[in-house]
């Protein structure tokens, strides 16, 4: 997690539950390069898994490359390192819609789907994700724990395509032979 080596490198003035990782990503900060190469990382990541998530749905392959390409560009345009930016704020707003929508969007209902990909879990990651956005928001216009709120979006919709992925590498049940 790359926010905890830019944190780190920030020193103490960085609160982590206030601020937003984006902070962490501005130039001029010291931890600025590591964050940046973390959306970097991850924009990558998205756009890789989306490519070869072969049983997903097409709309959600496309919703979850978005969402790299998204991720790929904040790193383009960071935050100001005070303030807001429109531009910043747009592609992260974005790249929120589009992480929390991919699941839904990727589900299928054949029965060999893997267990991830089944509509039921698709909603409830996609509706975990929505949810945590708008607590982001209201902490956000609060000026409370957004930082918070938003590590624990962003961690949700990093970990998800991760254990879509797994899921697709089980087998179901009627496939296993016995040892």
């Amino acid at each position: 997690m790359g926010w905890l080596v830019a944190a780190s490198l920030q020193g103490p003035a960085y609160d982590p539950a206030a601020q937003t990782i984006s902070v962490l990503a501005a130039p001029g900060g010291s931890g600025y390069w590591v964050m940046t190469a973390a959306f970097i990382a991850l924009g990558v990541c998205h756009l890789l898994t989306a490519w070869g998530l072969r049983p997903a749905a097409t709309a959600g392959r496309v919703a979850l490359a978005a969402g790299g390409v998204s991720a790929l560009t904040v790193a383009l345009v960071p935050a100001p390192s005070s303030g807001g930016s429109l531009g910043h704020g747009s592609v992260a707003a974005v790249g929120f819609v589009l992480l929390a929508a991919w699941p839904v969007l990727a589900a299928r209902t054949s029965g060999t789907v893997p267990w991830a990909l089944r509509p039921l879990p698709s909603l409830g990651a996609t509706a975990v994700m929505a949810l945590g956005a708008a607590w982001f928001l209201v902490e956000l216009h609060q000026r409370g724990a957004a930082g918070a709120a938003e590590r624990a979006v962003t961690t949700i919709q990093s970990v998800w395509p991760f254990l879509v992925v797994l899921s697709c590498f089980q087998r179901p049940a009627r496939d296993r032979h016995p040892v």
